[in-house]
């Protein structure tokens, strides 16, 4: 694996090494595949605390399966998983449950109930919470204050326009108060200026609720704009990993194509 490295630094990259207290989640020899077609081969990566971490590559090289792998929706065929320390595969039912709580995942298409008003869409994450329903309604306000929706509370997403629905998405991700956010292409489908405002949105998220995320994107500009780190994935496999500007500079044709 190439690992492009440049002497100066931004004063945002500092910073997110500055405050590093070490990886919050560990990814070692993973491997999945599906029949007789292996989709992730051998890979290893970190994701260190308060950083995003952009996972770039062409669409089938096994971006979304391995985000998929790391909540367990998929189970690896080979590899471990740790976050916070502890390894994936081992968890209980009751334990798995209570380290998905941490683990905030943004579908590609905000996947809102059709059925349910945005108020009850927030809500039911918090079905299974301790919380009085006045506790539960505030922070739904607050969570859509966030993304800039208070007045959508009582709205169906079928009157939301898609930049909508992404940000409805990202509030009930928000709802619990993950740790880590797993972003799955947040910016796909959306105009230029909506996407420049979820990117925008995905880092003041990052700054005010100090989450470490995955990002999956195909979206250049989201890349550049949200990470601060990235890693590059050709056929299953990390072919490099560095800041975008390192990246740019890359020796390698392929990884430049991207940045071109």
């Amino acid at each position: 694996m190439e690992k492009v490295k440049e002497k100066k630094e931004t004063d945002e990259e500092k910073d997110v090494k500055d405050t590093d207290k070490g990886p919050v989640m560990e990814i070692t020899h993973l491997s999945k595949g599906f029949d007789a077609k292996q989709i992730l081969k051998d890979i290893n990566l970190t994701l260190n605390k308060g950083e995003n971490l952009v996972v770039l590559g062409k669409s089938g090289t096994g971006k979304s399966v391995l985000i998929k792998c790391i909540v367990r929706l998929l189970e690896p065929d080979k590899g471990k998983i740790k976050v916070f320390g502890k390894d994936m595969s081992a968890l209980k039912d009751t334990e798995l449950n209570d380290m998905r709580k941490k683990i905030g995942f943004l579908f590609q298409h905000a996947a809102l109930y059709d059925s349910m008003s945005v108020r009850d869409n927030l809500k039911f994450p918090l079905r299974v919470s301790d919380k009085t329903d006045k506790e539960k309604e505030d922070l739904v306000v607050e969570m859509l204050e966030s993304v800039g929706l208070a007045d959508a509370i009582d709205k169906m997403p079928s009157e939301l326009s898609g930049g909508m629905q992404k940000r409805i998405g990202l509030a009930r991700t928000m709802i619990l108060k993950p740790e880590i956010i797993l972003y799955d292409e947040p910016t796909t489908g959306l105009d230029p200026v909506t996407c420049k405002e979820i990117s925008n949105l995905i880092l003041e998220v990052q700054k005010k609720y100090k989450t470490s995320s995955i990002i999956i994107t195909h979206d250049m500009e989201c890349a550049r704009t949200t990470s601060n780190r990235m890693v590059v994935m050709k056929e299953g496999v990390v072919v490099a990993e560095g800041t975008y500007k390192e990246l740019q500079k890359s020796e390698d044709e392929w990884v430049r194509s991207f940045f071109e």
